[in-house]
């Protein structure tokens, strides 16, 4: 089964939504550079409202490690999420399961990266160039994403109920993440697009599952 993960939350009636339409995680934006960058306050109240066995993930991006440290002993989040330059020596300093994005904006020359981070829980493979925040709503070409690889993968860029079940097809990834394709503006999730986009992911995974 396909995990998700809808990322850049700002309201706590948005994450329960996604926790009741079955997503496993919701991502939580601290980085300066996004437009759906969260206060302390917004994010535990986030926080605190999830129920169990939906993990909260923190995202960063070439940030002080004082600020991830702050998210931590505040937020308490399950996972981090690293979007930047951070080496996997960075990422890992915090003891504390990380995934690291990687961004493949640039085909098939970014790949090479995917082999940088032993540490991470898993690679997010997103569709933004080198240096460019996420959440853009850019794709890329899913057929890159290579299936020998020893950690997860998340397939993450430009995804939407249209085009989600082809990723899935495409790409087989562990999970997919979604932002500005369920949203009515950046951080504002849509209540239908969140709805048929975990409803396609599910429909991508009942068909892999027909002999």
């Amino acid at each position: 089964m396909t995990r998700i993960k809808c990322c850049g939350m700002t309201r706590v009636e948005d994450a329960l939504l996604a926790a009741r339409l079955g997503a496993d995680a919701i991502g939580l934006v601290f980085t300066a550079r996004s437009k759906r960058r969260v206060s302390m306050q917004q994010a535990r109240a986030i926080r605190r409202a999830l129920p169990p066995f939906v993990d909260a993930v923190a995202l960063f991006m070439d940030d002080e490690a004082a600020l991830v440290e702050e998210v931590i002993t505040t937020v308490q989040p399950d996972l981090l999420q690293f979007h930047g330059d951070e080496t996997d020596a960075w990422c890992a300093r915090f003891e504390r399961r990380y995934l690291k994005a990687i961004a493949m904006g640039d085909g098939a020359s970014a790949l090479p990266r995917l082999h940088d981070y032993p540490c991470a829980a898993a690679l997010l493979l997103d569709g933004h160039a080198a240096g460019e925040a996420g959440g853009s709503g850019k794709a890329f070409d899913w057929s890159l994403l290579p299936r020998d690889l020893a950690q997860p993968l998340i397939l993450a860029g430009g995804l939407h109920a249209g085009n989600v079940g082809g990723a899935i097809r495409a790409a087989r990834p562990w999970a997919v993440d979604v932002a500005s394709g369920v949203e009515s503006a950046p951080g504002i999730k849509d209540g239908g697009k969140l709805r048929d986009f975990i409803a396609a992911v599910r429909a991508a995974d009942e068909g892999e599952s027909k002999p």
